[in-house]
């Protein structure tokens, strides 16, 4: 009984790849659908780091700006103390 066991075994194996190695029209739908949404989620992930670097662009003038202002109140705070 031996014998024969070792040659069924190696058989079941090969059933369970060769099953593990086969997709259905089913499971390539959803990897397709998968890939799809990946690719859909790179490109929105894409755009907001663009809006972020956008933003990010615009409150350093903002900030440069504010910086500016204060130094020139200041400047004609002092000279208003001096006249």
């Amino acid at each position: 009984m031996k014998p024969v066991r070792n040659p069924m075994l190696a058989l079941c194996s090969l059933l369970v790849l060769g099953a593990c190695t086969t997709l259905s029209d089913q499971d390539r739908a959803l990897l397709t659908s998968a890939s799809q949404n990946a690719e859909q989620a790179k490109q929105q992930s894409a755009q907001a780091l663009a809006a972020a670097q956008a933003a990010q662009a615009s409150a350093a003038q903002a900030a440069a700006d504010a910086k500016s202002a204060n130094e020139k109140a200041d400047r004609m705070f002092q000279r208003s103390l001096r006249k």
